[in-house]
């Protein structure tokens, strides 16, 4: 057990070392040898962190070290400070914000902008290190006999699972934070998990001078948004994305008739004559509009596409479709930007499945009369890795809170809002919350930038130095 996790660590960091990230491995940040690869890269540098490996005891047996990447922006001209920025998933990787850089330039002026790849995603240390590595038959991802050989590894050695908990995660966020050198004032955002995440560290005792939270998640004991019930989340939402074309003169006299008859019409055309959704990715229209609600723009087509596809036509659709996936480009296309799938079986099971052990039938009845829906709930049967139990830590908020602003949209799909405002109620009571509402927006704010989030940040962490608050859809409570 002892030699494979030190080969395992000597893997992942040859790994990196291969694709000239780091020269060494060292305290402390070096040119990285990739940002000449790709403009989004230019000017960053790059360390690789050792850290321990199971802080929060939980692996239950000693485990290696593991190794953590951090690349850093640094600002333009002299520093204010630093904004470490915690993405989300689970299993996501810092890469996905750098094509975000002007935007979080923006957001956050003047800062050095610090993105860690959390352990298990990226160029960190990686749960099946083998398989996951980028140069391996399937870069990043899985494929093909790597599933079988990293789940077989993960069930024969347990602890190999349970040293890549969220806890650790957490500790690992607080460990940073107190090693790397600081000048100025020190900002954390995270999104989506990424919220999550940064919580527990703070609960852990991560010092901050603010947090910045963008789509917020459920309390973890949120037993009406807990991931089991993001079918039913999902659904909501496009009924209220349905019903407001119904309201709205404009929308209901292109589209005619009211919507969710016309959908379900054309849900049940479409399992008469499949050719109908060729161009659905998947092949499943509820999953497709359910995904589509993380998009706005998109979104707010959703009745123009049901009424031509009753038509029997998809011009529009196939138009949306790509359009989407360009969008969603932004957030990858570097060697480490395909989520890690251990991971987000093991932290979705172990931490937000508040129905662990339902069964696919379960699942399938569940959604049967819904009309948008998540892959999710599916993914969370059957749990091919073992999964660990919920610590002392699972649902336990901070004791204090630096000042935090969540930005959050009123129409998230994957976050809900409702869910994010009860979270706030309890959060309220550790320290000063702020909410940002993007009235139209949905999951990712900042990302999306559809309103003044990026403003609204900015005024955040300038405090008086700040210009003058956008107001165009601004709502804040």
């Amino acid at each position: 057990m002892k030699y494979w996790m030190m080969a395992a660590t000597a893997a992942a960091m040859a790994a990196v070392l291969s694709l000239g990230v780091v020269t060494a491995q060292a305290a402390g940040f070096r040119p990285c040898d990739d940002a000449a690869r790709d403009p989004a890269l230019a000017g960053s540098v790059c360390a690789l962190e050792r850290i321990p490996g199971d802080p929060s005891g939980l692996a239950g047996e000693p485990v290696a070290p593991v190794d953590l990447f951090v690349r850093k922006y640094p600002a333009q001209g002299t520093a204010r400070g630093q904004v470490w920025l915690i993405a989300g998933g689970p299993g996501e990787s810092g890469a996905s914000f750098y094509r975000m850089l002007p935007t979080l330039r923006q957001a956050f002026p003047g800062f050095d902008l610090i993105m860690p790849d959390h352990r298990g995603t990226g160029f960190s240390t990686r749960m099946c290190p083998a398989e996951e590595a980028v140069d391996s038959a399937g870069g990043a991802s899985l494929a093909g006999a790597e599933w079988g050989t990293c789940f077989q590894y993960l069930n024969q050695h347990p602890a190999q699972a349970r040293q890549f908990s969220q806890t650790n995660a957490a500790h690992d966020l607080k460990l940073l934070l107190e090693r790397i050198p600081r000048t100025g004032k020190t900002y954390v955002y995270g999104v989506s998990y990424g919220t999550q995440l940064v919580l527990r560290a703070v609960a852990l005792g991560a010092g901050a001078d603010g947090l910045v939270l963008d789509s917020l998640v459920p309390l973890q004991d949120d037993d009406t948004a807990d991931l089991s019930r993001r079918s039913l989340v999902t659904d909501r939402i496009g009924h209220a994305l349905l019903a407001d074309c119904d309201q709205r003169r404009s929308c209901r006299g292109r589209i005619g008739e009211p919507l969710e008859p016309l959908y379900r019409r054309v849900l049940a055309r479409a399992a008469q004559q499949p050719a109908l959704l060729a161009n659905v990715p998947g092949k499943d229209l509820k999953r497709f509009f359910g995904a589509l609600l993380d998009f706005p723009d998109a979104a707010s087509r959703i009745p123009d596409m049901l009424k031509e596809l009753d038509e029997g036509r998809d011009a529009r659709l196939q138009q949306v479709s790509a359009a989407v996936q360009q969008k969603a480009a932004t957030l990858g296309g570097f060697p480490q930007s395909p989520p890690s799938m251990p991971l987000v079986i093991l932290i979705s099971g172990s931490e937000n499945d508040l129905r662990r052990g339902r069964t696919r039938e379960e699942v399938e009845q569940e959604e049967a009369g819904l009309l948008f829906t998540s892959s999710i709930p599916g993914h969370l049967v059957g749990n091919p890795i073992p999964l660990y139990r919920h610590d002392d830590w699972f649902a336990r908020l901070p004791e204090r809170l630096p000042p935090t602003l969540v930005i959050h949209g009123a129409r998230d799909a994957k976050t809900p809002y409702d869910a994010a405002r009860r979270h706030i109620a309890a959060l309220r009571k550790a320290g000063p919350v702020t909410l940002y509402t993007d009235e139209m927006g949905g999951h990712f704010v900042l990302w999306a930038d559809q309103g003044c989030s990026t403003e609204e940040v900015r005024q955040f962490v300038l405090g008086p130095d700040a210009p003058p608050r956008c107001v165009s859809v601004l709502a804040i409570d």
